[in-house]
C-alpha cells in the first residue's frame, strides 16, 4: 500500500489526465484510504434547461469520486475502471458549488463497492446518492 501523501500524488496525477473533469473545472479536495472528495463550481455552461446544475455533471463527479475511492484501497500496481453505478437524485442541483464524495464500502480483490453523495457547498443539502462498482486492473 502506498502512505498518504504518495496516494495523494497518484490520483492527483490520473485525475489531472481525465479530460472531462478539466471541461468541468471540477477539483480534487481530498484523499484519504477509503474516501475522496471532489468539487465543481456552479456555471451556466454546466446547467440544464431549469437552471439546475445537470445531473451529467453530478453523475461525472460522484463517478469519479467513487473510482478514486476505490483506488485508494489498492496496491501501487493497480487502477481503476468503473463497471456500474446507479444513482437517486434527491434534490435538483442549485448550488454554488457541488461537493462529491466517495467512500468505499467493501473493497475487495477484484470489486471495491462505494457509496457516492453529491452536496452543495455546505455539505448539507444531499442533492444526489450513487452506488457504484468499481474493477481493479493491473497497470504496467
Amino acid at each position: 500500500m502506498l502512505n498518504e501523501n504518495e496516494m495523494f500524488e497518484k490520483i492527483k496525477q490520473s485525475f489531472e489526465r481525465q479530460g472531462l473533469m478539466k471541461t468541468l473545472n471540477a477539483k480534487l479536495i481530498t484523499v484519504e484510504a477509503g474516501i475522496v472528495k471532489i468539487s465543481c463550481e456552479f456555471s451556466e455552461n454546466l446547467t440544464q434547461q431549469h437552471g439546475f446544475v445537470h445531473a451529467g455533471v453530478a453523475t461525472s463527479i460522484a463517478d469519479s469520486a467513487c473510482g478514486y475511492a476505490a483506488l485508494t484501497m489498492l496496491a501501487d500496481h493497480f487502477d481503476v475502471l468503473t463497471i456500474e453505478f446507479k444513482v437517486n437524485f434527491l434534490k435538483p442541483a442549485k448550488a454554488k458549488k457541488l461537493i462529491a464524495v466517495g467512500k468505499v464500502l467493501q473493497s475487495g480483490k477484484t470489486l471495491t463497492v462505494c457509496d457516492g453523495f453529491v452536496y452543495d457547498e455546505t455539505e448539507t443539502k444531499l442533492i444526489a446518492k450513487m452506488t457504484a462498482t468499481i474493477m481493479s486492473i493491473t497497470i504496467g
